[in-house]
């Protein structure tokens, strides 16, 4: 008896484990957002399916104005992706080749002078980040420009280490301006935004009017929103469904070719012989033959997530405007455990 009472004990708890392990998305959404550590807008795509899709909280805390599917976040580091991009654009229409000297296109300085596009997309350039001045309202890539000669080396031997530098993607910024004699912000529109119909993504300008825009917060829900205006490095806010459009087109080959594609998803080989495990303005981790490409930012009072299963057209888009209360590793985590189990 005590076997058979035992059994169906083991049997239960059996059950009711596979039943938490098998918890809806939009649940897990929920339970950060009840814990007060999330506050924004997510889209989860599984197999092309969209399995989650919703906004909780407010972009506007003050105004009681609450946040919906259309609200524009700022994204932060997440707008690298785009420069790669776009980078990748005037090097099929023979602007540009990957291994140019990023000298041959704006001026350098002199210990600059040999890096390449290819190195500055890898984060190998050995080009310094301007951390130091994240911190000064209003800053401008000219202002970051500056500062680069105002140095006197690169941080190590371009190729022999990866070192993310937002500063190198500020360099691309500067250079895709040059060669295509636009503005970044016009050329992100003209050759991205507009395109895909991303019809609530900017690349914010001291006059750009964003009607639903969120405000940044910290984990207080004090007041603290972007602040500076680099470009390359970050300066674009946009919601997940209109990421989720730039996800397919890079998935459909509707930018870039299918050789260009494969080489953004390649990551860095070293000097030394090491690989790093970034491409062109992606994370790539690769396990058991499949490949996954990730991307994250975070500034002030924001934090985004966008993470892509490249073989099962699967996604995870999540953007805050209480940045610090989000436990940005912690929730990628829960939610990759919940879609295992959608068929």
């Amino acid at each position: 008896m005590k076997t058979l009472l035992w059994n169906a004990f083991i049997g239960i708890f059996l059950i009711l484990q596979l039943a938490s392990c098998k918890q809806h998305p939009q649940d897990v959404v929920n339970e950060y957002y009840k814990k007060g550590e999330f506050n924004g807008s997510v889209l989860i795509v599984k197999n092309g399916k969209v399995v989650c899709d919703t906004a909780l909280g407010f972009r506007n805390i003050e105004k009681g104005l609450r946040s919906d599917k259309n609200t524009s976040f700022y994204i932060a580091s997440l707008s690298k992706p785009f420069t790669a991009t776009t980078i990748m654009i005037l090097q099929q229409k023979g602007l540009l080749r990957l291994n140019d000297k990023a000298s041959q296109f704006i001026e350098l300085p002199e210990y600059a002078k040999n890096i390449t596009i290819r190195q500055l997309l890898h984060h190998t350039s050995g080009i310094s980040d301007y951390e130091s001045l994240f911190s000064k309202k209003g800053l401008t890539n000219k202002e970051v420009m500056d500062w680069l000669f105002s140095l006197k080396n690169l941080d190590f031997i371009p190729d022999s280490r990866f070192k993310y530098s937002n500063s190198g993607y500020i360099i691309l910024s500067q250079i895709i301006e040059k060669v295509s004699g636009k503005s970044y912000h016009t050329l992100i529109n003209e050759q991205i935004i507009m395109p895909l119909k991303m019809n609530n993504t900017y690349v914010y300008e001291p006059s750009t009017i964003i009607q639903n825009k969120a405000l940044g917060y910290n984990q207080q829900k004090k007041p603290d929103d972007y602040s500076i205006l680099t470009t390359g490095d970050g300066g674009i806010y946009s919601t997940p469904e209109d990421l989720y459009k730039f996800d397919q087109a890079l998935r459909s080959y509707t930018l870039i070719s299918k050789e260009n594609t494969a080489l953004m998803y390649t990551p860095a080989k070293l000097s030394g012989g090491q690989v790093s495990n970034y491409g062109f303005a992606w994370f790539i981790e690769e396990e058991k033959g499949e490949k996954t490409a990730m991307h994250t930012g975070g500034l002030n009072g924001f934090k985004a997530l966008f993470w892509r299963d490249l073989e099962h057209n699967s996604c995870i888009i999540a953007l805050t405007n209480h940045g610090d209360a989000f436990p940005l590793g912690n929730f990628l985590h829960d939610i990759k455990k919940t879609i295992q189990y959608i068929k």
